[in-house]
């Protein structure tokens, strides 16, 4: 900002009806590098700043006249993003909530010293800008690492804490508005991707096999580990799942949640494929899918892929009498609309205020995923990751899984929030040969005798055992695809490529869909 050939750090307007006491706060501004406008009450002030352009105001709250606050709500009406920071002698709370409650920026108490207004003033208007380039210096600074550790993965652990660090990374320098270094860090991300991918082809085999190297948690492990603890300890306890739920959306929704909770999260490996019927299963039944298909054969055998999951009640019961070795209440509601939300959460209260586990599931975050591809306007909404999460924030902030949580943290009691898979941002095709029996999945096929065009895009199997599924019969194969591809048919090869080009999708092998967040909800 400019005035003449003078550069200003920004225009402040300071509004006091003891304007003559506050010369030394004027001179420090002012030699600061602000230019600072002083009126002594509500009504010359709000002719300025009709005006003028202001960046900031600090407005006395009692002055003859117009009363700060009354200033306060015009300036709202007028410019609602204009930083005002209330300036009184009061200390009352009731004055202090007031001002909030109008949406002042800031407060401050008199008396206060030069320093103290300088303090204010340079965090409301030079703060982003400090913050910018805060994270711009740190993040050209550690990429030098990320990219060495990249390069020297080589296990879960190793995979796993580079995603994390990378999702916190891109959320950082969006909210800085840094979309060149963006770009540089969605390079890292790809080699990322890749390596991440080449270890579960090599180790998946043996995770999921007893005496194998079972290096991540699971999904099967999900309820022991971080779920019979609190039902070990609490008389109540609640599980929330997140269906579809990427890593960098559970963290964009974090502070809303940590409002009410103090969070401890962990980390753990979706099963392949990344899919609700095996992934889900998976955590609320304790099972494999081979183990699930073996022992109730009539649900896997009259299901289809969605209906493998209309049994998650009976398997979480189960699971959690063998847990606790009782017969402790069990719950489950599955929520899909806002018009469940309402019964779900009036009979929550009750199940809450006794001895029970109870799980809910909601399913907005998958239905946004998959509606992506099938309308236009989601489409034009959420166009990349940055938007996917926005509108999940969105949602998240007014949701039944909200309301859930709050009620939670009023009965005091503790919560183990994840979700069952992620999804990915797809771009490129993997064109496969396959019979009418195969699998409708874009990023998992499974059926006879399947050809890939290119095999560097897939992980695939003709032995079921391998992974802990279902046989399929003498010439199955299971591909999976790796990285950012997804699978299309050549008869239809343009259709497919036109349709499912940058559409989020789930079932096959990626940290996005892979690397999933288990949180302790602790209430505060």
């Amino acid at each position: 900002m400019t005035e003449g050939t003078k550069t200003v750090a920004g225009r402040i307007l300071w509004v006091d009806d003891e304007v003559d006491l506050l010369r030394p706060h004027l001179m420090l501004l002012r030699s600061s590098g602000y230019h600072v406008d002083a009126v002594m009450n509500g009504q010359d002030a709000m002719e300025l700043l009709t005006a003028a352009s202001y960046d900031l105001v600090l407005l006395d709250e009692r002055m003859p006249g117009l009363r700060g606050i009354e200033v306060l709500d015009r300036i709202r009406s007028s410019a609602p993003r204009l930083p005002v920071v209330m300036v009184t002698k009061s200390e009352e709370e009731s004055t202090m909530h007031e001002a909030i409650g109008r949406r002042a920026d800031d407060y401050i108490v008199k008396p206060t010293s030069p320093r103290q207004v300088l303090s204010v003033v340079t965090r409301l208007l030079a703060g982003p800008a400090l913050r910018h380039e805060h994270i711009t210096r740190d993040f050209s600074r550690r990429f030098g690492e990320l990219r060495e550790r990249v390069s020297a993965a080589t296990s879960w652990g190793d995979w796993a804490d580079l995603y994390s660090e990378l999702v916190d990374w891109d959320l950082k320098l969006e909210e800085a508005g840094e979309s060149g270094l963006r770009e540089i860090l969605k390079g890292l991300h790809t080699d990322l991707s890749r390596g991440f991918c080449d270890l579960v082809a090599d180790r998946y085999g043996e995770w999921v096999h007893e005496g194998g190297e079972r290096g991540p948690t699971l999904s099967v492990d999900v309820l022991p580990r971080f779920f019979r603890p609190i039902l070990d300890e609490d008389p109540a306890a609640l599980l929330v799942v997140m269906d579809c739920m990427r890593l960098d959306q559970w963290r964009a929704v974090l502070p809303i949640v940590s409002e009410y909770f103090e969070i401890e999260e962990a980390l753990y490996a979706g099963l392949l494929p990344t899919a609700t019927p095996f992934a889900r299963n998976a955590i609320f039944g304790g099972t494999f899918a081979d183990e699930l298909a073996e022992s109730y054969p009539e649900w896997w055998e009259r299901g289809s892929e969605i209906g493998y999951n209309s049994f998650e009640d009976e398997l979480f019961e189960r699971h959690i009498h063998e847990l606790t070795a009782s017969r402790i209440p069990v719950h489950y509601e599955k929520i899909f609309s806002a018009q469940e939300s309402e019964p779900m959460l009036a009979r929550l209260g009750g199940y809450l205020s006794s001895p029970s586990a109870t799980a809910l599931v909601f399913g907005f975050v998958d239905m946004l995923t998959h509606g992506r591809a099938r309308s236009r306007l989601i489409w034009e909404m959420a166009q990349d990751t940055s938007a996917l999460r926005s509108l999940t924030v969105t949602w998240f902030e007014r949701s039944p899984a909200l309301k859930a949580l709050r009620l939670a943290a009023q009965r005091g009691v503790r919560v183990l929030l994840t979700t069952d898979h992620g999804s990915i941002h797809c771009r490129r095709p993997a064109t496969i040969y396959a019979g009418r029996d195969a699998s409708t999945s874009l990023r998992y096929k499974i059926g006879d005798d399947m050809k890939v065009e290119n095999p560097a895009a897939v992980m695939s199997t003709s032995d079921a055992d391998e992974w802990r599924l279902p046989p399929g019969g003498m010439n199955k194969t299971f591909a999976l695809c790796r990285e950012d591809y997804f699978f299309v048919y050549p008869t239809r090869l343009r259709e497919y490529q036109n349709r499912y080009r940058d559409s989020f999708l789930h079932g096959g092998v990626s940290p996005d869909e892979m690397v999933l967040p288990a949180a302790l909800l602790t209430p505060r």
